[in-house]
């Protein structure tokens, strides 16, 4: 790719009209993703070298495969499958530096939006059900939700077909009349595939790192973009 191209398309913003449901991802979607980036590469090693007696780049490079190996499934966003597979109390640790936690720029101003359009909005989320909690409790995200939805409740994370299909179960969804955000290019495709309407990918999703090019979907920054023109 030319490094001349931006960084994103330019804005596009959902067919506000044509929409009846809010599908919203969590993390790099609504929450800094810096936190669990901190959390993954910098405290995890951390901890895991101070209890195997390895260096911090020992432990990188130990634990690197065995993320790399779970990317995509269900057990790469399990609390119990890591504090198992590592030794270590993952939960605690998060509760430990959850002031980190935050919300990126824009969001809060995006989802209190929403709530005055009245809009059917729902958290649709990866993460285990005590990370949820734990960022819920927190940031005082479920303020702005109609309902909360972790993966780990269907047993497929958002990458898989069938979380597509449990889902629309559940909530009983028009797909031409939803709107989905998520951050990550794997669970983007599963939606478009699966036949969601409207797919908006975002480009920044940790406020400490740069932006990413993103051609595959409509993306923008933050979700704060994808509001109506005033």
């Amino acid at each position: 790719m030319s490094s001349t191209q931006p960084l994103t398309r330019p804005p596009v913003r959902p067919q506000w009209s044509e929409i009846d449901l809010v599908l919203l991802d969590m993390d790099g979607t609504l929450l800094d993703l810096r936190f669990d980036n901190y959390f993954w590469q910098q405290l995890v090693p951390e901890r895991y070298a101070l209890r195997h007696g390895m260096t911090h780049e020992q432990a990188q490079a130990h634990l690197s495969p065995k993320f790399s190996a779970k990317q995509g499934t269900l057990d790469w966003y399990c609390v119990e499958y890591w504090s198992r597979e590592l030794d270590l109390d993952i939960a605690e640790l998060k509760r430990e530096i959850r002031e980190r936690i935050r919300f990126l720029p824009g969001a809060e101003a995006f989802l209190t939006a929403l709530r005055e359009r009245a809009l059917r909005t729902v958290l649709v989320t990866n993460a285990h059900h005590e990370s949820l909690a734990i960022k819920a409790r927190q940031t005082d995200l479920t303020r702005y939700f109609d309902q909360l939805i972790s993966s780990h409740r269907f047993g497929r994370p958002k990458e898989d077909p069938l979380f597509w299909e449990k889902l629309q179960a559940e909530l009983g969804f028009e797909r031409s009349r939803t709107l989905f955000v998520d951050d990550s290019l794997p669970v983007l495709r599963a939606a478009r595939a699966f036949g969601i309407g409207q797919v908006f990918a975002i480009s920044h999703p940790d406020s400490e790192q740069e932006g990413r090019i993103v051609q595959e979907f409509p993306a923008v920054r933050s979700v704060q973009d994808l509001m109506p023109r005033p």
